[in-house]
């Protein structure tokens, strides 16, 4: 059985974490990214929404560590950070809570 996270800074986290990750369009840049490193522009035209707007989303989910974001050259890549997001350290905790999400959709 899955070890749940029980610190009160754990569940708080989780939370703010499945907050962010609870709005449709910043799900579907997660879905979209899957485990690759992507550009701005390459998520903007999987999504199909505009550039200012996924901007605006991808903040939000860098903002709670759900994102990593690195410069390459011009252009800011983004790459999903599932390490401590729910479970402490526990990856296989955070992938199984992030699926489950994504099979609501």
């Amino acid at each position: 059985m899955e070890q749940l996270p029980t610190r009160e800074e754990d569940i708080e986290q989780a939370s703010r974490s499945l907050k962010a990750m609870a709005h449709p369009l910043r799900l579907k840049v997660l879905c979209v990214l899957g485990s690759e490193e992507m550009s701005v522009q390459d998520i903007v035209s999987a999504v199909g929404t505009t550039q200012s707007n996924i901007s605006q989303h991808l903040a939000i989910l860098r903002e709670k560590d759900i994102l990593r974001a690195r410069k390459d050259h011009r252009q800011r890549r983004y790459i999903r950070r599932i390490t401590d997001l729910i479970a402490g350290s526990d990856d296989t905790a955070s992938e199984t809570t992030l699926a489950a999400a994504m099979q609501m959709t």
